[in-house]
């Protein structure tokens, strides 16, 4: 799928909510938001998210971040029509430990939403169901190398299977693939990345035991996917 670009002109009037079991996707260039949003984040993010953007060491992290949850708190203001600064967030039990580091949430409405951000861009899912979802750039050949190995083995034989040059796409597709199902579930990386077979193949939208999992076109510079849980 396409995603919606985020651009100021979002904020001008309340977007229409996600339909039923289909996702609302919006892809956020830094660059093009960052002067007009990254102002509003000391009134409109918490305590924590400022903390948390305050202790990313790189400028580039600190203003990704800063525009990713600047966003994701004025698209959530304008999903539930309340003030951003007012959304609250928890977090679920992670289903590996039941610890607090689940997936995040707002109680008490149904929407559901994912983040996800990467060197200059943002993605933001929301449905009304689970949802999950990232975004990559593409990783050079050492990377991947490294990290074949933590894939399903179909996946690794995939990757194998194409030429060198086209290992580094294919790789980030499985990858965001496998991250935003992961997110959904709410295990993230707790559960061993070598269990699902989400495949490295440019094909259609694949089924996992309920969920749909499908490819988010962001351009050659990155991959993106979203999982949402079937109702």
């Amino acid at each position: 799928m396409r995603p919606e670009r985020l651009t100021t002109a979002v904020w001008a009037r309340p977007p229409e909510p996600p339909r039923p079991g289909r996702p609302r996707v919006w892809l956020a260039r830094v660059e093009d938001l960052l002067g007009v949003v990254a102002p509003l984040a000391g009134t409109l993010l918490d305590s924590g998210e400022r903390a948390r953007a305050a202790a990313l060491r790189r400028a580039v992290d600190r203003d990704g971040y800063r525009v990713a949850h600047v966003c994701l708190r004025l698209l959530l203001g304008a999903y539930l029509e309340v003030e951003p600064s007012k959304v609250t967030f928890v977090r679920r039990p992670c289903p590996v430990c039941r610890g607090p580091h689940g997936r995040p949430d707002v109680p008490g409405v149904p929407l559901c939403f994912s983040l996800s951000r990467t060197a200059g861009l943002c993605l933001l899912a929301f449905a009304d169901t689970t949802v999950g979802a990232d975004i990559e750039r593409l990783p050079d050949p050492d990377a991947v190398a490294a990290l074949t190995a933590t894939l399903h083995p179909r996946e690794a034989d995939e990757l194998a299977a194409c030429p060198p040059e086209g290992r580094p796409a294919a790789f980030a597709r499985v990858w965001t693939r496998k991250e935003a199902y992961l997110k959904g579930l709410g295990t993230g990386l707790g559960r061993d990345p070598g269990l699902d077979h989400l495949g490295a193949c440019a094909r259609g939208p694949r089924r996992m035991p309920g969920w749909t999992v499908d490819d988010v076109a962001v351009g050659a510079e990155a991959a993106a996917a979203f999982a949402v849980a079937e109702r």
